[in-house]
C-alpha cells in the first residue's frame, strides 16, 4: 500500500497522494547542459584559417588547459597553424600600474582597425596568490575594442606561474596569426618578471609612463628601460602637459647613458594622451619607422630566430620541472624531507640533494 496511514484501523487519518512533480522552469535547460563534443585538430585548424572566432577561442582554451589529454591535441593544432603564422606585428605594452595600459590599447587598437587591420589583444592578468583567482577585467576597460568585429581580446590569468602562461601566450600568438590577425598586442601585468617574458615574444616593446607621480626615474628598473624600443608619456593633457614634457626630457637624457641597442635603433620618447586621443598618429609613426628600420638591416628576422630558440629551451625547462614535481615518489620524498627541514633534523641543501639524487638515479 502506498500510504499505510489510510488503512481502516487509522480512523480519521487520511493522506492524499499530492500533486505530480512539475517540470523544470526551462525545459530546454537539460538539453543545453550537454557539452559540445571537442572538435578534431583538423576541424579546429580549418575554423581558425577561415577566421572563425569560436574555433579560435576553443583552440586557445585548449592551449591554456592543464589537462594532459588536451596537451597533445593543442600541440597538433599549433603545428598545423605554424606555416600560416609569422605575418603580424607583435607589440608588447608594459608600464607601471595606473599608466593607462588598457586605455592605450583601446586607443591604439581603434587606430589599427581604422587603417584596415585586424587586431588581437592578449593580456596577462595577475592572479591572487591566496585564491589563485583572477579578475580578467581587461575586456571591460577596452570599451571600444570589445565591440569591434575586427578585434579579438583574450585575457589570461598568470595563476602564479608566469613562465607557463607566457609560453601559452606565445602559442596563442601563432593561432591568432593563422586566423589572419596582422597586429598582436601583448599587455603585461606591469610588475615582476613579466616584462622579460613578454619582451621575448614581441617585435616592438613599448613602455608607458606617466608624469607628475614623483621622481619619474626613481623606481624604474634599468632592465626595463634597456628593453624598451619606445617610451610614451601618457596623460599629457591639460595642466599635465608641462610635467609630461619635463619627464620626456628626463627620459631622453637617461637613454643617452645606456649603451647602443643591438638593433641599431635609438629608442624614442614621446608624449600623448590616451583619454583625449592626442598624439596617437605620432606614436604609431614611431612604430612604423622601427619596423622599417629593423626589417631593412635584418635585425627583425634575427630577433625572431633567437626568440624561437629561447622558447625551445624554456619549454624544455618547464617540462623537466613538471616531470620532476609530478613524480609520485618525488612528492613523497619532498614531504618527508620538508618535515625533516622544519624539524631542524636536516639542512635545506641536504634535503634538496637527497630528493634530487633519487630523481636522477631512478
Amino acid at each position: 500500500m502506498e500510504h499505510p496511514e489510510n488503512d481502516e484501523q487509522y480512523t480519521g487519518l487520511t493522506v492524499n497522494s499530492g500533486v505530480a512533480q512539475p517540470p523544470i522552469v526551462n525545459p530546454y535547460l537539460a538539453a543545453r547542459r550537454r557539452r559540445r563534443p571537442m572538435p578534431t585538430a583538423s576541424e579546429l585548424v580549418e575554423g581558425i584559417l577561415r577566421g572563425d572566432i569560436t574555433m579560435l577561442s576553443r583552440a586557445v582554451t585548449l592551449v591554456e588547459s592543464t589537462a594532459p589529454d588536451h596537451y597533445a591535441l593543442a600541440q597538433e593544432v599549433i603545428e598545423k597553424c605554424l606555416p600560416h603564422s609569422g605575418n603580424s606585428r607583435r607589440i608588447g605594452i608594459t608600464g607601471v600600474p595606473g599608466a593607462g595600459k588598457s586605455t592605450s590599447i583601446d586607443t591604439f587598437g581603434m587606430h589599427v582597425l581604422k587603417q584596415g587591420g585586424k587586431l588581437a589583444v592578449l593580456a596577462i592578468d595577475p592572479s591572487s596568490e591566496r585564491t589563485k583567482g583572477s579578475i580578467l577585467g581587461d575586456k571591460t576597460r577596452m570599451e571600444k575594442l570589445a565591440i569591434q568585429p575586427g578585434a579579438f581580446i583574450r585575457p589570461s590569468p598568470s595563476a602564479g606561474s608566469l613562465g607557463g602562461v607566457a609560453r601559452k601566450t606565445r602559442e596563442t600568438i601563432v593561432l591568432c596569426e593563422a586566423a589572419g590577425y596582422d597586429t598582436i598586442f601583448v599587455e603585461t601585468v606591469g610588475v615582476g618578471q613579466s616584462e622579460t617574458a613578454v619582451h621575448s615574444m614581441v617585435d616592438f616593446f613599448l613602455l608607458l609612463q606617466i608624469a607628475g607621480a614623483g621622481d619619474e626615474l626613481q623606481g624604474i628598473k634599468r632592465g626595463i628601460m634597456e628593453m624598451a624600443d619606445g617610451i610614451v608619456i601618457n596623460k599629457a593633457d591639460g595642466d599635465n602637459i608641462g610635467p609630461a614634457q619635463l619627464a620626456q626630457a628626463q627620459y631622453r637624457s637617461a637613454l643617452h647613458l645606456f649603451p647602443p641597442t643591438e638593433s641599431g635603433w635609438s629608442p624614442e620618447v614621446l608624449t600623448y594622451s590616451g583619454y583625449y586621443e592626442l598624439g596617437i598618429a605620432e606614436v604609431w609613426d614611431m612604430i612604423d619607422r622601427y619596423f622599417d628600420f629593423v626589417k631593412a638591416n635584418g635585425y627583425f628576422e634575427l630577433k625572431r630566430s633567437r626568440q624561437a630558440r629561447w622558447w625551445m629551451y624554456e619549454t624544455i625547462d618547464e617540462q623537466l620541472r613538471k616531470h620532476f614535481y609530478d613524480n609520485p615518489e618525488v612528492q613523497r620524498l619532498l614531504a618527508a624531507n620538508e618535515a625533516d627541514v622544519l624539524a631542524n633534523l636536516r639542512t635545506s641543501f641536504a634535503a634538496a640533494t637527497n630528493v634530487l639524487d633519487y630523481y636522477f638515479t631512478h
